[in-house]
């Protein structure tokens, strides 16, 4: 059960012009349910993503990578879940790039313009076959409003689709954007998230793309975690059609600042829906460090609380064994670190001062919060200005088991 997350609304989920999205039930590892979808642009739209740095990366990883470099000219995408295509070789790449070339064949377009991706077991054989036979019925019901059923195609040990829509006014006209996720575990972007897509109609010049789509990254999908594994497929994508005919200009423009705060706004909400429905979680948990004398330092300790499985499962039990945190936050690697300057809050209770226990500190009012479906983590390192926030969740036994029995 999602904490906190409520389905959404196909119907609050935006069209966004110049982009058409079909799914078809190929059966690339269960049949009867939806795993191959299919995205059509239109021509002029500006593509940009991030991928994992995963040294194993997946083969569509591979082949995206390189057809974006190509700069043809991006015109479709292909995900299919089931088999990740990771660990696969040569015969993995031979697949992906026969994936691309079936699907250009039936849009009339070149097979270094359509991006592959896959997600789910890995080191297993692409069945490519059964992609290339589903292809035909993902590209007989493209359409414009389509972004549920794509939502729910692309999950894997989701519990529920994840999409939302917003719009932003630029120039007296309306821009939208629209995104849709999946992931509920091996999460640990080092980049991104384990499949985001985020389109707009607005028009964007490719090398502003490029640097927006790695903003947005840094300021979500980099911000969360639940176990602290970085996936072989991880990829983010940001899509700009220009159907609405409205340019967002350059960065340092004040439309090109109101467009930045919503790509990363949608980026971030789509990022906390994973986190929110993390495999086994029951709750959602905020770590923000402050007054740090960089971020990167504030982000490791950040993360070193986030992965910590002490931590998480204390949360779980709602046992307010909090000394976790302090040893997360001491081997976190900022061998610098004053911990006789830290204080940490749970919410709106005062742990620990300048080091230590806070003397008014009851753990009554630490288990009252460690009960809430919702915790924040603040930690305040008297270092800087600097700040970082986390998103993670708690480790239960369902994480356990649902990892235990994924291949049954």
């Amino acid at each position: 059960m999602a904490v906190n997350l409520p389905l959404p609304v196909a119907a609050n989920l935006k069209p966004v012009a110049g982009l058409e999205l079909g799914h078809a039930e190929a059966g690339v590892r269960k049949a009867n349910r939806k795993d191959l979808l299919v995205m059509r642009l239109a021509a002029g739209a500006t593509v940009a993503g991030v991928f994992t740095k995963n040294r194993f990366c997946a083969a569509p990883v591979q082949v995206c990578q390189a057809h974006l470099a190509a700069g043809k000219g991006i015109a479709a995408l292909v995900v299919n879940t089931g088999n990740a295509n990771a660990g696969t070789g040569e015969a993995g790449l031979a697949n992906a790039n026969r994936t691309c070339a079936a699907l250009a064949a039936l849009l009339g377009c070149d097979a270094a313009q359509v991006l592959p991706f896959s997600t789910g077991v890995i080191l297993e054989p692409l069945p490519v076959e059964r992609i290339e036979a589903g292809m035909p019925q993902a590209i007989a019901n493209l359409k414009a409003d389509n972004w549920y059923n794509a939502a729910e195609t692309i999950m894997t040990t989701d519990t529920q689709p994840k999409a939302a829509s917003r719009t932003v006014e630029i120039g007296g006209k309306t821009i939208t954007l629209t995104g849709i996720s999946k992931g509920a575990g091996m999460i640990k972007p080092n980049m991104a998230t384990m499949l985001g897509y985020l389109a707009t109609d607005a028009k964007v010049a490719q090398p502003v793309l490029d640097q927006l789509v790695r903003v947005a990254a840094d300021q979500s999908f980099n911000c969360i975690t639940i176990d602290g594994d970085t996936s072989t497929n991880d990829s983010f994508m940001l899509i700009a059609t220009g159907a609405s005919g409205v340019d967002v200009g350059a960065p340092g423009s004040s439309d090109y600042a109101l467009f930045e705060a919503a790509v990363v706004g949608l980026s971030q909400e789509l990022a906390q829906m994973i986190i929110r429905d993390g495999e086994g979680a029951t709750k959602f948990i905020t770590v923000t460090v402050e007054e740090g004398a960089s971020v990167d330092e504030c982000r490791k300790i950040a993360y070193s609380i986030a992965h910590s499985p002490l931590v998480k499962t204390a949360f779980f039990a709602s046992d307010p064994n909090l000394g976790r945190i302090l040893a997360a936050i001491g081997y976190a690697g900022v061998d610098d670190l004053d911990v006789s300057k830290l204080n940490l809050y749970l919410d709106d209770v005062w742990v620990a001062q300048n080091g230590g226990r806070n003397p008014d500190y009851q753990e009554a009012d630490g288990q009252r919060v460690m009960k809430q479906s919702e915790i924040t983590v603040r930690v305040k390192l008297a270092r800087g200005e600097q700040r970082a926030t986390v998103w993670t969740c708690d480790l239960s036994h369902d994480y356990v088991s649902i990892n235990a029995d994924y291949r049954s």
